[in-house]
């Protein structure tokens, strides 16, 4: 990493998360052009350190703990906390981007380190530094958590999603604070490592944004596990005795009493509270003004160019754009954004599917990975209903020889969700263990619109999970 960097470069991105390493990188892909990213904390971002990665290494070793108890002649005893946490630190790299940072040099992108921001049309300011962008300048700084106001709560010291996954040690007592996709993975891997978890959950259910059955199904996993979930209840004050903070943020100390409202009136004492109750744009500090910019969520349109700046050279990527917050379909619009710059960069028109970021409309994938998991792509039915489309649905239970053989007492349901006038998928969604490996053959049918007569051919293999594919057919078969 050089400590002098260069004034000027072809192009220019904010924030060095997933989504800004994929539009630096495919920007200057085959060319002479040059790219920095600059990055205030770790390149590789909120993923790699604070998100998916270690959320994903703290939930797999209880999915492998369930299955393992699931099949008759294997000897489970349970996990190892301590052993747990040491494979997340490793997952992690300790926290340390040496080795992304090897990437980035051996791509031939620059990394500067320290707070960016914009400074006017091209130009990025870097701790007292003034750098020039020929072509591009891309925000790719994400979001942060946000933290309620309620009354006594950031006193309280309470963790967001970043402590959570980062804890050292395992509290006994802890309320999460939520009933969205972070909030039910992080209940389900804190009471996997042995935590006493109460989830409160101001709405009526559980994962609103997927079907129905899905939040079901693991609302009542949760009960099974002896998570307690509190519906219509949330927190109306909270404090904590003999707070401290170590330093590192993990483990506070003293006792935390969160009296609630709603549907469930009482006092619950707990040693960790977890906040998961939403995240918003992380633009205040990034001089958006002096571009004519609004503090928030930068909106783009499907060449990923900020809308309302003109001569299409400010870009956003990532959950910033607010599009569609998940990392793959961050990564996915970087890519589509560094083609847009490269083509514009050579004077090359913007023609082709590539050249366009389309999925995140209406054809995003996702794994919420609690157990049981819930993966799911394109729209729910009430979703597709409510934009205009004519549908028909099929929805059943999973239940082939694939998942008789993966487990004891296998319970697990499919729904998809097909456009009448096309006869192709619109949405699918399945729930059940380790559902995530079903999802991308549903995403390529919806997105290549693949219309179910043609689905007839595409034969799942015999014994495996994926049958249930031809069970969903058969249902609908006239």
């Amino acid at each position: 990493m050089s400590s002098e960097p260069s004034a000027e470069y072809d192009v220019i991105v904010i924030g060095g998360g997933p989504a800004g390493e994929n539009a630096a990188a495919y920007a200057i892909a085959g060319s002479d052009r040059t790219a920095a990213i600059v990055e205030r904390e770790l390149l590789g971002g909120e993923c790699s350190y604070w998100a998916c990665m270690p959320s994903k290494a703290l939930l797999r070793p209880g999915h492998l703990l369930a299955a393992a108890r699931a099949v008759p002649g294997i000897d489970a005893n349970g996990l190892d906390a301590k052993a747990v946490l040491a494979r997340r630190d490793r997952i992690v790299h300790d926290h340390d981007d040496s080795g992304q940072v090897e990437w980035a040099e051996s791509s031939r992108i620059e990394v500067i380190r320290g707070a960016g921001r914009l400074a006017g049309e091209r130009l990025v300011e870097v701790e007292g530094r003034t750098l020039r962008a020929r072509h591009a300048v891309v925000l790719a700084t994400g979001t942060r958590a946000r933290v309620p106001d309620v009354p006594g709560l950031r006193d309280a010291l309470p963790w967001t999603s970043r402590d959570a996954t980062n804890l050292h040690e395992v509290p006994q007592r802890v309320v999460v604070v939520g009933g969205g996709v972070v909030a039910c993975e992080a209940a389900t891997w804190l009471a996997a490592l042995g935590s006493d978890v109460t989830v409160l959950v101001r709405g009526k259910a559980l994962l609103t944004n997927t079907e129905p059955f899905a939040g079901e199904r693991v609302a009542d996993a949760f009960a099974a596990s002896g998570v307690r979930v509190l519906f219509e209840t949330e927190p109306e004050n909270v404090t904590r005795s003999e707070p401290k903070d170590t330093g590192e943020g993990w483990i506070h100390g003293g006792t935390v009493t969160v009296r609630t409202r709603g549907a469930h009136s009482e006092t619950i004492e707990a040693d960790e509270i977890v906040v998961a109750a939403g995240r918003g744009p992380a633009t205040a500090e990034l001089g958006l003004a002096s571009v004519g910019l609004a503090d928030g969520y930068v909106e783009v349109d499907d060449h990923l160019s900020a809308r309302d700046v003109s001569g299409h050279w400010l870009y956003a990527v990532g959950d910033v754009s607010h599009r569609a917050a998940l990392t793959h379909m961050g990564k996915y619009q970087a890519r589509v954004c560094g083609d847009v710059i490269a083509a514009r960069a050579e004077d090359r028109p913007l023609a082709g599917a590539r050249y366009a970021a389309t999925a995140d409309h209406e054809q995003v994938p996702q794994v919420v990975f609690t157990d049981p998991e819930v993966a799911s792509v394109g729209l729910t039915e009430a979703a597709a209903r409510h934009a205009g489309y004519d549908v028909d649905t099929v929805e059943i239970d999973i239940a082939v020889a694939g998942s008789t053989l993966a487990r004891e007492n296998y319970s697990g349901r499919a729904k998809i969700v097909i456009d009448t006038a096309t006869d192709t998928l619109l949405g699918a969604t399945f729930v059940g263990p380790e559902v995530g490996e079903l999802l991308h053959a549903a995403t390529i049918a919806v997105v290549g619109k693949v219309p179910l007569e043609t689905l007839w051919h595409a034969v799942p293999a015999y014994p495996t999970v994926s049958e249930i594919w031809l069970r969903l057919l058969e249902a609908r078969r006239p």
